[in-house]
């Protein structure tokens, strides 16, 4: 590779059909893990070595057959001798298998248009900042954005680089721009934290970063799991977001991960290594890393820098469970006439959360944002992406609503944290109101 000009692999991941089938039969000769392999109880701070399968890869890249790896499994279940223990679909292996087929199947069905909101006629539309633009004639994204916020930019580029002040969401970025892999509760929190729990940032862009990191990128599985994991579509619970302090805690209350991620942090006790802006300074200078800025890298006085959180995580937790209410209450998708035209800003407020004011039509390549700017051009080399999932993501540990950060004893619930069941009717209530 040096001949040729590239640059030694960052990831410790290897292809090849040699290994894809080593690591097939490694896989099929562990019975116990095959039969009773649940997704959700994976654990997204494991590392070395990870506790999934990783043949993702080999399925993108060809170097292991989808049908193969199925009914190997399927046999080892079959034969297995405490089939009542096995997992079940959709968290077991071959529910993950069956995860890829639907979103293939709902990309063959849809094309184009299933990788983006425009013109998709099955995701829900929310005006996220940094939109993407669109050819008036094909209705397709261009691969450009409008950046209608400096300051929604600012935190994509953090996000995208591993710098937001939170360690467990830098050290997952971190980990994916290394290694092209981060676990799927990984990819659950990166993506919420960027669209619907804290950006709202417009889930495209998510997308398009991991399509240039994953190893194991699908277009079809990574477009339909960030429509998942930003409510846009296939999930609607948007109240139910991922806490970057309280969910790692649940496997990883010494903070191993990200002490081996974010490096500037490998002596922080357990006590504040999500939190470590809360230390005391004389602790932070004592475990050489000082809490300050926005910029990660470089010393001060001899001690290393590690930036501030970017933003007060509850919030903007609150501030997008509100856009993303009122999005549904307007009750939009992708392919209807007025978000194509623009006239969808005359249904929402013009203070209210996205590029929501006047009444302009969606950008357009060529145009610019209303403060000039344009999205593609961006310099990240200054700076120096499938998201799969299960029907019970949010009752993990740091689920919102569901055994996440603790409230106050007394305390009141935050605006926008309450569940949607007070909008809702249930058929019984209705029928007992008309008695």
């Amino acid at each position: 590779m040096s001949e040729m000009g590239l640059k030694p692999a960052s990831t410790p991941h290897r292809g090849g059909e040699t290994n894809a089938l080593a690591a097939l039969d490694a896989l099929i000769a562990n019975e116990h893990y095959t039969t009773t392999f649940s997704k959700p109880e994976t654990a997204p701070t494991a590392f070395s070595p990870q506790s999934t399968t990783l043949l993702s890869p080999h399925h993108h890249f060809g170097s292991l057959s989808v049908r193969l790896l199925y009914w190997r499994v399927q046999e080892v279940i079959t034969k297995a001798e405490n089939r009542s223990k096995a997992s079940k679909i959709p968290t077991n292996l071959i529910g993950q298998l069956l995860f890829r087929d639907m979103y293939f199947a709902a990309q063959a069905a849809l094309g184009y248009s299933f990788a983006q909101t425009h013109n998709n006629p099955t995701t829900h539309f929310i005006p996220w900042h940094l939109p993407s633009k669109v050819d008036p004639e094909t209705n397709l994204v261009t691969g450009s954005y409008t950046i209608d916020s400096h300051q929604a930019e600012t935190w994509f580029q953090r996000w995208k680089f591993g710098r937001t002040g939170f360690p467990w969401i830098d050290a997952l970025m971190r980990q994916l721009r290394l290694e092209g892999w981060i676990h799927h509760l990984g990819r659950h929190a990166v993506a919420c934290f960027l669209t619907r729990g804290g950006c709202y940032i417009d889930w495209e862009r998510g997308a398009e970063v991991f399509e240039e990191w994953l190893i194991d990128h699908e277009t079809s599985c990574n477009s339909g799991n960030w429509q998942w994991l930003a409510c846009a579509a296939f999930y609607a619970q948007f109240y139910r977001c991922y806490s970057p302090i309280a969910f790692p805690k649940k496997s990883d209350p010494e903070g191993a991960f990200v002490k081996h991620f974010v490096p500037e942090l490998e002596k922080y006790p357990k006590k504040y290594i999500y939190e470590p802006w809360k230390a005391p300074v004389a602790d932070q200078k004592k475990w050489g890393c000082l809490i300050k800025g926005e910029e990660p890298g470089g010393e001060e006085g001899g001690v290393k820098v590690y930036p501030k959180p970017m933003f007060d995580f509850d919030k903007r937790r609150g501030i997008c469970i509100e856009g993303v209410k009122t999005a549904y209450r307007v009750g939009l998708y992708g392919d209807d006439p007025r978000v194509k035209d623009g006239t969808w800003r005359k249904l929402f407020d013009d203070n209210a959360e996205g590029p929501t004011e006047g009444s302009q039509g969606p950008t357009v390549e060529g145009q610019t944002s209303a403060d000039g700017e344009n999205g593609d051009g961006v310099d990240t080399e200054k700076m120096d992406m499938g998201v799969d999932q299960d029907e019970r993501e949010a009752a993990h540990q740091g689920g919102e609503n569901r055994g996440g950060d603790p409230m106050p004893r007394g305390g009141k619930r935050k605006r926008g944290q309450g569940t949607l069941d007070g909008h809702f009717v249930s058929p019984k209530k209705k029928k007992r109101e008309k008695a």
